[in-house]
C-alpha cells in the first residue's frame, strides 16, 4: 500500500506527531528531515519541508516523485482572516488553497494571473491561476471527523503569502481578491504540486493568531499547532482514506 506523507515547515509542527505515532528517523529523502511511522491506515511518512513557498514545493516535488503518496497532507499552524469565525486554538480547514499576491498590478486596480493568461500549472484540460482546487470529499470528511472528536473546526478558502498580513488593512485587501478564511506560508505551493502529481491533498491547520494588527501578546503557537495535531494523531488512526 502506498504511504500518506504528512509535511509541515518546522518541526514544532510535527513534533508530538512523531513522539505520539512512535515515528522513527527516516533518512534517504535528499535535504529533508523525515521520520517514518506504521500505522493500521498504512505506512505514514513525516517531513519538514522549511518555510515558505519554494521549501514547500521543493519537498513536496521530491516526496511525490520518491514516494508516490496515495494522499499527501499538509499542517502548521496559520492567522484567521476576519470574519471567518475561527479563533486561537481552532482547526482550520482548507477547501481550496490560493495564491493571492501573484498577479499584475494595473492602473485600475490589482489583477489575477488570468489577466497574463499564463497558468501556473495545467493537468489534462484543466489549468489554474491562482486558486488551487482540493479533494472536496476529503475535506469534508476530516471536517466532519474533527466535530465527532470534540474539536472547533471551520471548513473554507485559504490563502497561501509570500508577505504575512501583519495589519488588518492588508488582510482585508486580501480577503476582497479572494475569499479565504486562514492564512500560511506554503500550502497552495503543496497544493499545486498535488495537482500536476493528481495526488490527494488536505490542509489542516491550528489557528495560532487573527490577521489583524500584529500583536505577539495575542498569539498562541504551541496551542494552535498541538491542536492541529492532536487531531492528525486521531484522524490517521481512525479515518479511511484513499488507496
Amino acid at each position: 500500500m502506498k504511504p500518506i506523507v504528512l509535511t509541515a515547515s518546522t518541526d514544532m509542527e510535527l513534533a508530538v506527531l512523531v513522539e505520539r505515532l512512535g515515528a522513527a528517523p527516516l533518512h534517504g529523502l535528499g535535504h529533508l528531515k523525515a521520520w517514518r511511522s506504521a500505522l493500521e491506515a498504512g505506512e505514514v511518512i513525516l517531513a519538514v519541508t522549511g518555510i515558505g513557498k519554494v521549501n514547500a514545493a521543493c519537498a513536496a516535488t521530491l516526496l511525490l516523485e520518491r514516494l508516490a503518496p496515495r494522499l499527501l497532507i499538509n499542517t502548521g499552524c496559520g492567522g484567521a482572516i476576519a470574519g471567518s469565525g475561527l479563533e486561537v486554538g481552532d482547526l482550520a480547514l482548507a477547501s481550496s488553497e490560493c495564491f493571492p499576491e501573484e498577479g499584475v498590478q494595473t492602473p485600475q486596480g490589482w489583477r489575477g494571473l488570468d489577466l497574463i493568461g499564463i497558468p501556473t500549472a495545467v493537468r489534462g484540460e484543466r489549468a489554474i491561476f491562482n486558486e488551487v482546487p482540493l479533494d472536496a470529499a476529503l475535506a469534508r470528511q476530516a471536517l466532519q471527523f474533527a466535530g465527532e472528536q470534540g474539536f472547533r473546526a471551520v471548513l473554507g478558502p485559504f490563502h497561501t503569502v509570500s508577505t504575512c498580513s501583519g495589519t488588518a488593512e492588508r488582510g482585508m485587501e486580501l480577503a476582497a481578491r479572494y475569499p479565504g478564511i486562514c492564512e500560511n506560508m506554503e500550502g497552495a505551493a503543496l497544493a499545486q504540486v498535488a495537482f500536476i502529481y493528481d495526488t490527494p491533498f488536505l490542509e489542516v491547520r491550528g489557528i495560532s493568531n487573527l490577521v489583524e494588527d500584529r500583536d505577539l501578546s495575542r498569539w498562541n503557537l504551541k496551542l494552535a499547532v498541538t491542536e492541529a495535531q492532536n487531531f492528525l494523531i486521531k484522524f490517521l488512526q481512525f479515518s479511511g482514506f484513499p488507496s
